[in-house]
């Protein structure tokens, strides 16, 4: 037999072509300077970003994002997720009541919508307890984490459950989205979970790849969106049943009437019975631990 395991070229494992970083560098390197090499039709193709933004190469800009977080939370050892979906206007606890020393010269409208407001801040603290409760639990299957808390990388609940995350010493994922005004994660997430994406589309697809159990607060049409989808998804079959854990009753209840959609037979209601309602981040997580038969 013969051993050819320090052989070099000759290496049976060893890749026969170059991998593409180092093509990369070969270009790179390459010392002619011609009207030729410096034409943009002599870019490499992966390293073209004129080419990979034109109109034609979205479906490769839609694989692109679809696969760079699939990759990363593999690498990373996510097995699951407790995804929070909410508002990126409701305050603090902290800044709600700095809020409301102010609403004094406020107009009328201008005055309820803060108050409004500040009163919805209890959500943000429940966001927060929930996000470090599961945090706290850490738990591993396979040596994969489980319930790894994954949230929309803003500000207000976003914001909420990463720092509950965080200040239990777990890790967190924040997706974010590009948006013509700023916008920036928040300090609280993991710097090598997050994300940004530029597709809502592919963005709500991994919220939900992998998540085993969604808290849904008082939010706005994101919030709306996001939900609604869900909802959708295991209505329809298209996704298997997880808790759906609806946090803030009277809120819901005054915007969306769910006992007349019901009523006037466009859902059955038995598909409200997809809904958990929840108040405090306690009830949250039972209603998780008794869905998987979690062990405390």
């Amino acid at each position: 037999m013969t051993d050819t395991s320090d052989s070099g070229d000759n290496d049976l494992s060893d890749h026969k072509f170059y991998h593409a970083d180092m093509e990369a560098g070969f270009s790179d390197s390459s010392p002619h300077e011609t009207p030729q090499t410096r034409h943009p039709a002599y870019r490499l193709a992966f390293r073209d970003e004129d080419f990979l933004l034109r109109e034609e190469l979205r479906p490769v800009r839609f694989q692109l994002e679809l696969l760079k977080p699939e990759m990363l939370l593999d690498e990373a050892r996510v097995g699951s997720t407790l995804v929070m979906y909410g508002s990126a206007r409701i305050p603090s606890p902290e800044a709600a009541e700095e809020m409301m020393k102010g609403v004094g010269g406020l107009d009328d409208e201008r005055r309820t919508v803060a108050e409004n407001l500040a009163k919805k801040s209890k959500y943000y603290a429940e966001a927060y307890r929930l996000a470090r409760m599961a945090g706290e639990k850490a738990i591993v299957e396979d040596g994969m984490r489980q319930f790894v808390v994954c949230g929309g990388g803003g500000p207000s609940i976003m914001e909420a459950a990463a720092r509950g995350a965080s200040d239990a010493g777990a890790e967190n994922i924040g997706l974010n989205i590009v948006l013509p005004h700023e916008q920036a994660p928040n300090p609280y997430v993991t710097p090598y979970l997050a994300f940004q994406f530029h597709y809502f589309a592919l963005r709500k697809m991994h919220f939900l790849l992998r998540a085993r159990a969604v808290a849904v607060f008082p939010g706005g049409f994101g919030t709306f969106d996001e939900f609604f989808e869900l909802l959708t998804l295991v209505q329809t079959g298209k996704m298997k049943p997880i808790p759906i854990l609806l946090f803030g009753k009277d809120f819901w209840n005054r915007v969306v009437n769910f006992e007349a959609i019901a009523e006037e037979g466009t859902i059955s209601k038995k598909d409200l019975d997809l809904i958990t309602w929840c108040e405090t981040a306690e009830e949250g997580w039972q209603a998780i631990a008794d869905f998987y038969e979690l062990e405390d």
